[in-house]
Protein backbone atom coordinates (compact mmCIF):
# COMPACT_ATOMS: atom_id res chain seq x y z
CA UNK A 1 0.00 0.00 0.00
CA UNK A 2 1.12 3.67 -1.02
CA UNK A 3 2.86 5.78 2.01
CA UNK A 4 -0.46 7.84 1.98
CA UNK A 5 -2.87 5.40 3.16
CA UNK A 6 -0.44 3.52 5.46
CA UNK A 7 -0.30 -0.59 6.63
CA UNK A 8 -2.94 -2.55 7.85
CA UNK A 9 -1.94 -5.20 10.80
CA UNK A 10 -3.74 -7.66 11.74
CA UNK A 11 -2.62 -9.07 16.02
CA UNK A 12 -3.95 -13.37 16.99
CA UNK A 13 -3.81 -13.20 20.51
CA UNK A 14 -3.70 -10.04 21.59
CA UNK A 15 -5.12 -10.93 24.95
CA UNK A 16 -2.00 -12.95 26.09
CA UNK A 17 0.53 -12.48 27.71
CA UNK A 18 3.29 -10.67 25.23
CA UNK A 19 0.40 -9.80 22.63
CA UNK A 20 -1.03 -7.14 24.67
CA UNK A 21 1.45 -5.35 24.64
CA UNK A 22 2.26 -5.90 21.16
CA UNK A 23 -1.09 -4.84 20.54
CA UNK A 24 -0.29 -1.43 22.16
CA UNK A 25 2.83 -0.77 20.35
CA UNK A 26 1.45 -1.95 16.71
CA UNK A 27 -1.39 0.63 17.53
CA UNK A 28 1.11 3.34 18.64
CA UNK A 29 2.70 3.04 15.23
CA UNK A 30 1.70 5.97 13.04
CA UNK A 31 3.22 3.21 10.41
CA UNK A 32 -0.50 1.38 10.44
CA UNK A 33 -3.53 3.38 10.03
CA UNK A 34 -5.50 0.19 10.37
CA UNK A 35 -5.34 -2.73 13.11
CA UNK A 36 -7.91 -5.21 13.55
CA UNK A 37 -7.48 -7.59 16.85
CA UNK A 38 -9.11 -10.39 15.74
CA UNK A 39 -9.77 -13.21 18.56
CA UNK A 40 -12.17 -15.72 21.25
CA UNK A 41 -12.36 -12.99 23.14
CA UNK A 42 -10.60 -8.97 22.39
CA UNK A 43 -9.09 -6.51 25.18
CA UNK A 44 -11.85 -4.91 27.17
CA UNK A 45 -13.07 -1.06 26.44
CA UNK A 46 -11.78 -0.02 29.51
CA UNK A 47 -8.34 -1.30 28.75
CA UNK A 48 -8.55 0.23 24.80
CA UNK A 49 -9.66 3.43 26.58
CA UNK A 50 -5.97 4.30 27.24
CA UNK A 51 -4.20 3.23 24.53
CA UNK A 52 -2.79 5.65 21.66
CA UNK A 53 -4.08 4.98 18.18
CA UNK A 54 -7.28 3.41 19.58
CA UNK A 55 -8.99 4.77 16.89
CA UNK A 56 -7.83 2.73 14.26
CA UNK A 57 -8.87 -0.68 16.07
CA UNK A 58 -11.06 -2.76 14.65
CA UNK A 59 -12.27 -5.98 17.23
CA UNK A 60 -14.15 -8.83 16.06
CA UNK A 61 -14.37 -12.21 17.89
CA UNK A 62 -14.34 -15.16 15.99
CA UNK A 63 -15.18 -19.25 16.33
CA UNK A 64 -11.62 -20.63 15.43
CA UNK A 65 -13.89 -23.40 14.50
CA UNK A 66 -15.49 -21.76 11.49
CA UNK A 67 -12.93 -19.27 10.13
CA UNK A 68 -14.52 -18.68 7.34
CA UNK A 69 -17.20 -16.72 9.34
CA UNK A 70 -14.32 -14.68 10.85
CA UNK A 71 -13.79 -11.79 8.20
CA UNK A 72 -10.05 -12.37 8.23
CA UNK A 73 -10.31 -12.95 4.36
CA UNK A 74 -11.37 -9.57 3.68
CA UNK A 75 -9.24 -8.00 6.06
CA UNK A 76 -6.10 -7.48 3.45
CA UNK A 77 -3.61 -7.36 6.32
CA UNK A 78 -0.25 -5.87 5.23
CA UNK A 79 1.13 -7.34 8.51
CA UNK A 80 -0.23 -10.46 10.22
CA UNK A 81 1.03 -10.69 14.01
CA UNK A 82 0.56 -14.27 15.65
CA UNK A 83 1.53 -13.76 19.27
CA UNK A 84 -0.99 -17.25 19.75
CA UNK A 85 -0.37 -20.06 22.31
CA UNK A 86 -0.36 -22.02 25.41
CA UNK A 87 0.13 -24.34 27.63
CA UNK A 88 -0.93 -28.65 27.69
CA UNK A 89 -1.28 -28.08 31.56
CA UNK A 90 -3.89 -25.10 30.14
CA UNK A 91 -5.11 -27.06 27.14
CA UNK A 92 -6.01 -30.07 29.30
CA UNK A 93 -4.97 -32.44 27.31
CA UNK A 94 -1.94 -33.45 24.31
CA UNK A 95 -4.63 -33.15 21.79
CA UNK A 96 -6.30 -30.06 22.77
CA UNK A 97 -2.77 -28.58 23.14
CA UNK A 98 -1.58 -29.10 19.40
CA UNK A 99 -5.65 -27.94 18.28
CA UNK A 100 -4.96 -24.77 19.80
CA UNK A 101 -1.43 -24.22 20.04
CA UNK A 102 -0.61 -25.47 16.40
CA UNK A 103 -3.84 -25.83 13.78
CA UNK A 104 -5.49 -22.81 15.16
CA UNK A 105 -2.99 -20.89 14.75
CA UNK A 106 -1.94 -22.15 11.29
CA UNK A 107 -5.64 -22.16 10.00
CA UNK A 108 -6.30 -18.77 11.09
CA UNK A 109 -2.78 -17.29 9.32
CA UNK A 110 -4.52 -19.35 6.38
CA UNK A 111 -7.67 -17.54 6.18
CA UNK A 112 -5.99 -14.20 6.85
CA UNK A 113 -3.51 -14.31 4.10
CA UNK A 114 -5.01 -12.79 1.20
CA UNK A 115 -5.75 -13.89 -2.55
CA UNK A 116 -4.85 -10.95 -4.09
CA UNK A 117 -1.38 -11.50 -5.21
CA UNK A 118 -0.44 -8.06 -5.82
CA UNK A 119 -0.18 -8.25 -1.46
CA UNK A 120 2.69 -8.42 -0.53
CA UNK A 121 1.44 -9.77 2.81
CA UNK A 122 4.23 -10.28 5.96
CA UNK A 123 4.20 -13.12 8.53
CA UNK A 124 5.06 -12.32 11.60
CA UNK A 125 4.87 -15.21 14.59
CA UNK A 126 5.95 -15.49 18.50
CA UNK A 127 7.27 -19.14 18.66
CA UNK A 128 9.91 -19.96 21.51
CA UNK A 129 13.72 -21.09 22.44
CA UNK A 130 14.36 -24.49 21.25
CA UNK A 131 11.41 -25.23 18.96
CA UNK A 132 11.87 -27.99 16.82
CA UNK A 133 9.99 -29.92 14.45
CA UNK A 134 11.62 -33.63 15.35
CA UNK A 135 11.96 -33.08 19.05
CA UNK A 136 10.18 -36.02 20.76
CA UNK A 137 8.83 -33.67 23.44
CA UNK A 138 5.18 -32.04 22.69
CA UNK A 139 6.08 -28.03 23.35
CA UNK A 140 8.92 -27.35 21.29
CA UNK A 141 7.59 -30.10 18.31
CA UNK A 142 4.86 -27.92 18.21
CA UNK A 143 6.07 -24.85 18.05
CA UNK A 144 8.99 -26.03 15.38
CA UNK A 145 6.07 -27.88 13.25
CA UNK A 146 3.93 -24.40 13.37
CA UNK A 147 6.69 -22.90 12.14
CA UNK A 148 6.95 -24.72 8.85
CA UNK A 149 3.46 -25.01 8.82
CA UNK A 150 3.19 -21.11 8.60
CA UNK A 151 6.31 -20.78 6.34
CA UNK A 152 4.45 -23.04 3.43
CA UNK A 153 1.36 -20.56 3.49
CA UNK A 154 3.23 -18.78 0.93
CA UNK A 155 3.13 -15.22 2.77
CA UNK A 156 5.44 -12.53 0.95
CA UNK A 157 8.14 -13.13 4.12
CA UNK A 158 7.75 -14.93 7.27
CA UNK A 159 9.60 -13.76 10.30
CA UNK A 160 9.90 -16.17 13.37
CA UNK A 161 11.16 -15.03 16.60
CA UNK A 162 12.23 -17.58 19.34
CA UNK A 163 12.39 -15.79 22.73
CA UNK A 164 14.05 -17.06 25.89
CA UNK A 165 12.61 -16.67 29.12
CA UNK A 166 10.13 -13.78 29.05
CA UNK A 167 10.66 -11.69 31.72
CA UNK A 168 7.89 -9.89 33.36
CA UNK A 169 4.88 -11.49 32.08
CA UNK A 170 1.57 -10.95 33.67
CA UNK A 171 -0.41 -13.76 33.63
CA UNK A 172 -4.53 -14.96 35.15
CA UNK A 173 -2.58 -17.96 36.94
CA UNK A 174 0.70 -18.02 38.74
CA UNK A 175 2.94 -20.47 37.78
CA UNK A 176 5.55 -21.41 40.71
CA UNK A 177 8.13 -22.93 38.59
CA UNK A 178 7.97 -20.15 36.28
CA UNK A 179 9.04 -17.79 39.02
CA UNK A 180 11.68 -20.04 40.02
CA UNK A 181 12.92 -20.13 36.55
CA UNK A 182 12.57 -16.19 36.10
CA UNK A 183 14.95 -15.65 39.23
CA UNK A 184 17.63 -18.25 37.73
CA UNK A 185 17.55 -16.83 34.14
CA UNK A 186 17.73 -13.48 36.07
CA UNK A 187 21.15 -14.27 37.23
CA UNK A 188 22.64 -16.02 34.11
CA UNK A 189 21.49 -12.93 32.13
CA UNK A 190 24.14 -11.36 33.47
CA UNK A 191 26.19 -12.95 31.70
CA UNK A 192 25.04 -14.62 28.45
CA UNK A 193 21.96 -12.68 26.49
CA UNK A 194 20.53 -15.48 25.69
CA UNK A 195 18.67 -16.54 28.91
CA UNK A 196 15.70 -14.27 29.10
CA UNK A 197 13.96 -10.86 27.41
CA UNK A 198 12.07 -8.37 29.28
CA UNK A 199 8.35 -9.13 27.39
CA UNK A 200 7.59 -5.09 26.71
CA UNK A 201 10.98 -5.51 24.89
CA UNK A 202 10.43 -8.59 22.99
CA UNK A 203 6.77 -7.03 21.60
CA UNK A 204 8.22 -4.08 20.80
CA UNK A 205 10.72 -6.28 18.64
CA UNK A 206 8.36 -7.94 17.36
CA UNK A 207 6.36 -4.83 16.20
CA UNK A 208 9.36 -3.57 14.42
CA UNK A 209 10.07 -6.84 12.80
CA UNK A 210 6.40 -6.31 11.04
CA UNK A 211 6.86 -2.72 10.34
CA UNK A 212 10.84 -3.53 8.94
CA UNK A 213 10.49 -6.31 7.07
CA UNK A 214 13.13 -8.60 6.22
CA UNK A 215 14.94 -6.13 3.85
CA UNK A 216 14.79 -3.45 6.66
CA UNK A 217 16.16 -5.69 9.82
CA UNK A 218 19.61 -4.13 11.08
CA UNK A 219 22.25 -6.42 11.43
CA UNK A 220 22.48 -6.32 14.79
CA UNK A 221 18.62 -8.30 14.87
CA UNK A 222 21.49 -11.01 13.97
CA UNK A 223 18.37 -12.24 11.79
CA UNK A 224 19.31 -15.76 9.96
CA UNK A 225 17.22 -18.19 7.57
CA UNK A 226 15.90 -21.67 8.96
CA UNK A 227 13.46 -23.89 7.49
CA UNK A 228 13.54 -26.19 5.03
CA UNK A 229 12.91 -26.06 1.48
CA UNK A 230 8.88 -24.76 0.42
CA UNK A 231 8.94 -23.32 3.99
CA UNK A 232 11.54 -20.91 4.59
CA UNK A 233 11.55 -18.34 7.23
CA UNK A 234 13.69 -15.55 8.67
CA UNK A 235 14.71 -16.73 12.01
CA UNK A 236 15.15 -13.89 15.06
CA UNK A 237 16.50 -15.66 18.04
CA UNK A 238 17.24 -14.32 21.65
CA UNK A 239 20.27 -11.84 21.55
CA UNK A 240 18.31 -10.39 18.05
CA UNK A 241 14.97 -9.67 19.89
CA UNK A 242 17.15 -7.40 22.61
CA UNK A 243 19.02 -5.84 20.25
CA UNK A 244 15.89 -5.05 17.51
CA UNK A 245 13.86 -3.83 20.66
CA UNK A 246 16.17 -1.55 21.57
CA UNK A 247 17.18 -0.18 17.99
CA UNK A 248 16.10 3.21 16.71
CA UNK A 249 14.37 1.99 13.66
Amino acid sequence: MSAATGKSALVLGATGATGKHLLRDVLASPEFTRVGEYGRRVTSSEAIAGLAGREKLEQRTMDYEKLGESGLKGGRWDVVYVAMGTTRAKAGSAEAFTKIDREYVVNAAKEAKTDDPTNEQRLVYLSSTGANASSPFLYPKSKGLTELELAGLGYKETIVFRPAFLKGAERPDHRIAESIFGCITGILSTVSSSMEIPIQLCAKSICNAGRLGVAGLPASAQAEKAGKEGAWFTLINNAGAINLGKADV
